[in-house]
């Protein structure tokens, strides 16, 4: 009886033991998030004078032009949630490696091999997204929509915008998160093809369905105008091909290792 008690501690210990290693993880990157976000809280103003940047270059002709809140704790918040944003991006390469040391232990050697570079490619992908709405989309999107300003007439008034700072700090965040999490699509696609859950020309054939459902997702997650939508619809495009490439070039790799490896039985019989 006493041996059997004695078994079933010895088998809880692993558990335990991986338990009190994921909270250390757990610490660690909350602490690390919780130290970002108050050095982003006190670089807020500098970060949203850079988110609203490209806004500025438009209007800086405009006489009187200006952002405005509507709540005295509108701005407080505003910097508060710009402080979390920032955070999130610039403590994620430490998060993540906390989930890779909590997870890397319980990989095989080949294992690690195949996945760390899709660890690398997030962030790197994620920022990709984030630098073409920022240089390319926030310019021609803005125009459009600055474009409806009138300057009224005989019986007409002006109609003027004065953005609200938590408007557009939610409108810079929607549009950087859209195509942030669209060019995650060929680490998704490259995992599941790793995992042999779909193929190249699984992939190839679905091309049609994957547009459609390419422009039905640009339409959700982007405001309604046309620059937005397009503008994420074709990189996400053109990153289904290259996934579709990637998938090819890992399928041939797997049929030379299989090949390799029969060879080699072969050798042996």
């Amino acid at each position: 009886m006493a041996k059997e008690i004695n078994d079933t501690e010895d088998s809880k210990m692993p558990l335990l033991d991986h338990l009190i290693e994921l909270r250390s993880r757990l610490i660690w990157a909350l602490a690390g998030f919780v130290v970002c976000f108050f050095i982003a809280f006190y670089f807020a103003e500098h970060v949203f004078a850079f988110l609203v940047r490209p806004l500025a270059d438009l209007m800086e002709t405009r006489d009187e032009a200006r952002m405005i809140f509507t709540a005295l704790h509108e701005a407080f918040f505003t910097y508060v949630k710009v402080a979390f944003f920032t955070a999130a991006f610039v403590s994620f390469p430490l998060i993540a490696s906390q989930i890779w040391l909590f997870v890397a232990p319980g990989l095989y050697r080949n294992e690690k091999r195949a996945f760390l570079p899709f660890l690398v490619a997030t962030p790197v992908l994620f920022f990709m997204g984030g630098a073409l709405v920022y240089y390319f989309i926030f310019p021609l999107a803005w125009e459009f929509f600055l474009d409806f300003q009138t300057t009224g007439g005989e019986g007409l008034l002006p109609i003027q915008v004065e953005p609200k700072v938590d408007q557009y700090l939610s409108l810079v965040m929607q549009l950087i998160f859209a195509f942030g999490l669209g060019f995650e699509l060929p680490v998704f696609l490259m995992l599941l093809a790793k995992a042999g859950i779909v193929t190249a020309d699984g992939l190839a054939d679905k091309r049609r369905y994957a547009i459609v459902g390419v422009f039905v997702f640009a339409a959700i997650l982007t405001p309604p105008d046309v620059i937005s939508q397009i503008g994420l619809a074709i990189p996400i495009i053109l990153l289904y091909e290259v996934s579709i490439l990637g998938a090819r070039m890992m399928e041939k790799r797997r049929e030379e290792r299989a090949m390799a490896d029969e060879e080699r039985d072969a050798a042996e019989d």
